[in-house]
């Protein structure tokens, strides 16, 4: 079955992916409420407990109790904080992932075997431009912390410089890595370029070197010295109450959802299917998106179930792997990305 696409529309094909890509990145908000959900309920399975089950179905409506607590609590300010710094701080850290949001691909469709990624916007350095966007996040984290006019919120702030400059480092090298392998640093052209091999096979030390300095770029555990309660209260975010509290931990469960589509897109063959499913009417508009959100989804599930799986690290053993350890080991696989990149003629 071939589909028909009329000719006047062939102009507005552009306009169109960006439209449903823009709406798709719309549906990743909505997403990052089952990723609070599920953390939830993952964590209350390995810690053999419930869990989020009296709110509706299985706990589903668990985060709309949520929003309204968070919405009608006292917002307080401390009476010393710098009111711009302190105010302002979570609209730049929703701005960061808005800004990232744009640039990262959703998926695609296949229409008579064409490829059509749905994205908003489509960069020719586009997985550079989604980094340094990531890295915008730092400077909110410090505003909250500094606004505070807290110690420890100051504290965490500093640990969390601490440890993104380390896994900056070796972070970028990875992507580096899969740009020069594949010649691109379009992150539309890397997913498109793996096929059915997928960069997790041909650069498997580039992967857990990426993996990990993601990890650690995100805060999440064992990563999560700038927050870590028995220390330090509750880290840069201690002074904030209401829906600021809200929205900053929103704008991290966003980020965990990023970072999982970065991983499904660079290393695990993105949206590629069969040959054969590309072709089909049918599967061809349906298939490649649902197998990118479904590598996803597990991936946010193996970094869900690592906040149980390892114990938080000390600082300076945060520090020392990402010196000692990965950024080696990134550089490493730089040498290997680029001898491959000749061999494969890139």
């Amino acid at each position: 079955m071939v589909i028909e696409i009329p000719e006047f529309l062939a102009p507005f094909i552009p306009w169109i992916r960006g439209l449903v890509g823009l709406s798709l990145v719309g549906a990743i908000f909505l997403g990052a409420m089952g990723a609070v959900w599920l953390e939830r309920k993952l964590s209350a399975g390995i810690q053999l407990r419930y869990g989020p089950s009296r709110v509706g179905k299985f706990g589903m409506f668990q985060l709309v109790a949520d929003a309204i607590k968070l919405f009608t609590k006292e917002d307080m300010r401390p009476s010393n904080a710098d009111r711009l710094l302190f105010d302002n701080a979570p609209i730049f850290m929703i701005s960061s992932v808005f800004l990232m949001l744009v640039a990262i691909p959703v998926g695609a469709v296949f229409i008579n075997g064409v490829e059509y990624p749905l994205a908003a916007t489509e960069m020719d350095i586009s997985i550079l431009y989604i980094e340094a966007m990531s890295a915008i996040t730092i400077f909110g984290i410090f505003m909250v912390a500094y606004g505070s006019n807290n110690k420890y919120a100051l504290l965490g702030a500093f640990r969390n410089f601490a440890r993104m400059v380390g896994y900056e480092v070796p972070l970028g090298i990875s992507v580096v890595s899969v740009a020069v392998m594949t010649g691109s640093l379009n992150i539309v052209e890397i997913a498109s370029a793996q096929g059915l091999l997928w960069n997790i096979f041909l650069q498997p030390i580039g992967f857990i070197v990426f993996f990990i300095a993601l990890m650690a770029d995100m805060g999440r555990l064992p990563f999560d010295q700038n927050e870590s309660e028995e220390e330090l209260v509750a880290g840069w975010i201690t002074e904030y109450t209401g829906m600021r509290f809200g929205l900053a931990f929103f704008a991290e469960y966003i980020h965990m959802i990023l970072g999982s589509f970065l991983i499904a897109l660079l290393f695990l063959g993105g949206w590629n299917v069969p040959a054969f499913v590309a072709n089909n009417a049918v599967l061809g508009l349906i298939a490649p998106t649902g197998f990118l959100l479904l590598k996803t989804v597990l991936v946010l599930m193996t970094i869900i179930g690592m906040r149980w799986a390892v114990p938080r690290f000390r600082i300076d053993q945060v520090v020392d792997m990402s010196w000692k350890k990965l950024l080696p080991l990134s550089l490493l696989n730089l040498a290997w990305a680029v001898g491959l990149g000749l061999y494969l003629g890139v």
